[in-house]
C-alpha cells in the first residue's frame, strides 16, 4: 500500500507561467546544493532563464548538479556548456543515443521525470520541461499555451527526492567513468554510492507538523517498476464518486483499463481528459482502439482542443490527487524513469479540479460512442497500425503489455 506522510506543503502550479516563476526564485535562493533532473532543456526564453538562475547559483559556491536526457535534450548548444563549466555547474546527459541511436533496444529507455531539490528544502516535481509554454519542438511557436502542471513541496518527501537523484547521479558518473576506461575511478564512485550516507536535509523554515499528506512515487527500472501505475490502480479501486485523469499519452495495460470500467460499474463517473491535437502518430493512434471498450462501458472521453495537453495528473473522490511527469502509456510505464507526487487532502485536490473542469467544459470535445464507433476506415487502420507497431517495439525492447 501506498504510504502517505504528513507534514507537507504543497503548491500546485499551472504551467510554465506559475512554473518558472516558482523555481528561478528557489535557485535564486539557494545557499548550498540545487539537483536539477529534466528530459527536455530548451535554449529558449525559459531555458535562459533557468540557465542564468543555475549559473549564479553555481558562482556562489552552490553546488549544482543537473541531468537531461539524451533523446529529450540531444545537445545542448556550444555556448551553454561553456557557461555551465565556466560557472562550476556539474551536467550529465542520460543515455545518448551515440552512433547507433535507437537501434540498440537498451537506449530506448529514458529520463523522463521533471524534478529539482533545493537545499534539501523545497522539490519540484511535474510535467514541465525547461521549455516554453508556447512552444512546441516538432510545431512550433503555437496561439495556446501548453496544458500542465507541476507542484513545490516542502516536508518529508523532499528528502526522499534528494536522496534518489544523488544515488541517480552517482550511477551515471560510474557509468561515464566506465565508458571511458576510467576503471579504478568507476569502482571508487561506485563504492562512494554504496557506502556514503545521504546527505541530512537543511531546513530552514520549519514545516507545519499537521500538514498535508504526501508522497513520492519514483518508477525505474529495478525494484519500483509498477509503482506509479499500482498507484492509480489502487486509487481508482477504492473511487466512490468520481475519477478524473488527465493524461496526455493516454495507452493504458489491461488492468489498468479493467480498474476504470469496474469503477463505472460500480456507479463511479469516470472522466478522461486526453490529447485533442495531433503530435506524434504514435501516441496519437496507437489508442484509440481501446476507446470502444471504455466508452461503451460507459466512460466519458474529451480531447482537449484549445492546445497541446502535456498533462499527467489526477484527481479521485475530490480528495486524492497525483501531479507528475509519468503518462499512462508503455513508454512511461515500462520504459522510463517517472516522478509522480501523491497528495491527499480535498483543498489540494480542489486546487487541481478547478483548472481541469473548465479544460473539460471550455476547451474540450466529448467524444460520442456512435460517431466514434462509425468513424472512417482509413481512421481505423491508422489506430491499428499505430497499436501494432507499439506492441513491436515494446517486444523487442524485451517488454509486454
Amino acid at each position: 500500500m501506498l504510504h502517505l506522510r504528513s507534514g507537507h506543503r504543497v503548491q500546485l502550479l499551472c504551467s510554465g507561467q506559475a512554473f518558472f516563476p516558482a523555481l528561478v526564485a528557489a535557485l535564486e535562493g539557494a545557499r548550498h546544493e540545487v539537483r536539477l533532473e529534466t528530459y527536455i532543456f530548451h535554449d529558449d526564453a525559459a531555458g535562459e532563464w533557468v540557465l542564468s538562475a543555475l549559473e549564479r547559483a553555481a558562482l556562489r559556491g552552490v553546488a549544482v548538479y543537473l541531468v537531461v536526457d539524451g533523446i529529450g535534450t540531444p545537445r545542448l548548444p556550444d555556448l551553454w556548456v561553456e557557461r555551465l563549466q565556466r560557472s562550476g555547474v556539474q551536467w550529465q546527459q542520460y543515455l545518448p543515443l551515440g552512433a547507433f541511436g535507437l537501434l540498440i533496444p537498451g537506449r530506448w529507455r529514458r529520463m523522463h521525470r521533471k524534478l529539482c531539490v533545493v537545499d534539501g528544502e523545497t522539490a519540484f516535481c511535474g510535467g514541465i520541461n525547461i521549455l516554453d509554454d508556447f512552444f512546441e519542438l516538432n510545431h512550433g511557436v503555437q496561439d495556446s499555451a501548453r496544458l500542465d502542471f507541476a507542484v513545490q513541496v516542502c516536508g518529508p518527501l523532499v528528502a526522499d527526492a534528494g536522496s534518489a537523484m544523488a544515488q541517480f547521479w552517482g550511477r551515471l558518473e560510474a557509468t561515464r567513468k566506465l565508458e571511458h576506461g576510467q576503471f579504478v575511478e568507476a569502482r571508487r564512485a561506485l563504492e562512494r554510492l554504496l557506502t556514503e550516507e545521504p546527505p541530512e536535509p537543511v531546513v530552514q523554515h520549519p514545516v507545519d507538523v499537521a500538514g498535508v499528506r504526501a508522497a513520492l512515487l519514483l518508477r525505474d527500472n529495478l525494484r519500483n517498476r509498477k509503482v506509479i501505475e499500482r498507484a492509480y490502480r489502487q486509487a481508482i479501486a477504492h473511487a466512490r464518486s468520481e475519477v478524473l485523469i488527465a493524461n496526455a499519452y493516454f495507452l493504458p495495460g489491461i488492468k489498468l483499463r479493467r480498474a476504470l470500467i469496474h469503477a463505472v460499474q460500480r456507479g463511479v463517473r469516470v472522466r478522461l481528459l486526453l490529447q485533442g491535437r495531433y503530435e506524434f502518430f504514435m501516441q496519437y493512434h496507437a489508442a484509440k482502439p481501446f476507446y470502444d471498450a471504455l466508452l461503451d462501458a460507459g466512460v466519458e472521453i474529451y480531447e482537449y482542443q484549445a492546445g497541446f495537453l502535456h498533462a499527467k495528473v489526477a484527481v479521485i473522490d475530490g480528495k486524492w490527487a497525483t501531479v507528475g511527469s509519468s503518462n499512462l502509456d508503455p513508454l512511461s510505464l515500462l520504459l522510463a524513469r517517472e516522478a509522480n507526487v501523491v497528495v491527499e487532502g480535498r483543498a489540494f485536490a480542489q486546487t487541481l479540479l478547478e483548472p481541469l473542469n473548465t479544460a473539460i467544459h471550455e476547451h474540450s470535445l466529448q467524444l460520442d460512442k456512435k460517431q466514434f464507433a462509425h468513424r472512417p476506415l482509413w481512421q481505423r487502420l491508422k489506430d491499428r497500425l499505430a497499436y501494432s507497431v507499439m506492441r513491436v517495439t515494446l517486444f523487442l525492447s524485451g517488454n509486454d503489455y
